[in-house]
């Protein structure tokens, strides 16, 4: 029981904080509180942990040079303020996995949670970092240069920061389990895998789930055209006026692509950590 209390409390605190810095909405504050609180009450820090590591970073990354990112968070279905829907869709997968660990104890469960936080910690540090880069992003389809903002366009430097990203998530899988490994059932049996081997798990379960989600934003996200200055946006309000619908599948939004994109990389983290192991 005291587990639970130790993740509310802390859980409570850091999304405090998140809600006064206004890196999450009330909805995402109160989502943040729950989640956290499953993360460490049914796991440990290796879970725990994980979750706050990529929440801080991309919580601090939204904030560099909010100026020259402003007009283009226009474009974007979720801005620097998560909202329930983007906390759950970026650690919920995790949960689960945390919680499914509780009822079945297996190390698959901690690859699958360090790929889709890889995944999640990748896609929104390019975001954050490709927002920055002075040359304009291209198509993950057609390679051709598109407008900053654009859904499926990809930069360098977005790409980088995709990848360090992911890499760290599995770096610090490694850190966090020669911390708390032993204690509990499951997370035992993946403390003997090396530095780098976690390193790989991440570093490519993450980058691809990145990756991934940039195709589907490139081809079935639900997107929308402003009818006043002809951009095609993820939001369905653009320059003040009602947008019309585009392209992609009605029930495909941002937060259906980044769980679909985070349960890849989950599986592909699951079996790279069984080629591995």
């Amino acid at each position: 029981m005291i587990d639970w209390i130790i993740g509310a409390l802390c859980a409570l605190v850091i999304a405090g904080a998140a809600y006064w810095k206004q890196s999450l909405s009330l909805s995402g504050a109160v989502a943040a509180v729950a989640m956290g609180t499953v993360y460490y009450g049914a796991g440990n820090l290796f879970w725990f942990g994980t979750l706050i590591l990529f929440f801080v970073t991309s919580s601090v990354f939204s904030k560099l040079r909010g100026d020259r990112k402003a007009e283009l968070e226009k474009s974007y279905a979720k801005s620097g303020r998560r909202d329930a829907g983007q906390v759950l869709a970026n650690g919920g997968l995790g949960m689960l996995a945390c919680i499914l660990n509780v009822i079945w104890p297996s190390p698959a469960w901690g690859w699958f949670f360090i790929g889709s936080m890889a995944a999640v910690t990748a896609d929104t540090w390019a975001t954050e970092w490709g927002g920055l880069s002075k040359t304009p992003p291209r198509s993950v389809l057609s390679w051709r240069t598109v407008p900053p903002g654009t859904s499926g366009g990809v930069s360098a430097l977005g790409s980088m920061a995709a990848l360090i990203g992911a890499g760290i998530i599995g770096g610090a899988a490694w850190l966090l389990l020669s911390w708390t490994g032993e204690t509990q059932a499951g997370t035992q049996d993946l403390i003997p895998i090396t530095l780098w081997k976690w390193v790989v798990i991440g570093g490519v379960s993450g980058f691809s789930g990145a990756m991934a989600d940039s195709v589907l934003g490139a081809t079935v996200q639900k997107m929308y055209r402003c009818s006043v200055c002809g951009k095609v946006v993820e939001v369905e309000a653009h320059c003040g006026q009602t947008t019309v619908s585009d392209r992609g599948w009605s029930w495909m939004s941002n937060d259906a692509v980044n769980l679909i994109s985070s349960a890849a990389a989950g599986l592909m983290a699951w079996g790279l950590g069984v080629i591995l192991a």
